[in-house]
């Protein structure tokens, strides 16, 4: 008899902080959207904060698109 062990892989966690609460939390991919835009004007990402509810929106730049894509938050490409 043979046993297969399979490797958990840990969810990946992004720190996050909200600019109205002043909160500093860590989100799951799912909690995250990111939309790639023709410019640095329309490439953010946005999240609900999970302590005072603020809809929050940020400005994405190269790396931070590579790392949330890598981290398998949704991208939503948007039409230029």
């Amino acid at each position: 008899m043979t046993q297969t062990m399979t490797a958990a892989v840990a969810p990946v966690l992004f720190k996050a902080g909200c600019p109205d609460c002043r909160s500093r939390f860590e989100l799951a991919a799912e909690a995250l959207r990111l939309a790639i835009g023709g410019s640095r004007r329309t490439t953010f990402y946005s999240f609900t904060c999970p302590e005072c509810g603020s809809a929050v929106r940020k400005p994405a730049g190269e790396r931070i698109v590579e790392l949330l894509t890598r981290g398998g938050v949704r991208t939503l490409r948007l039409a230029t």
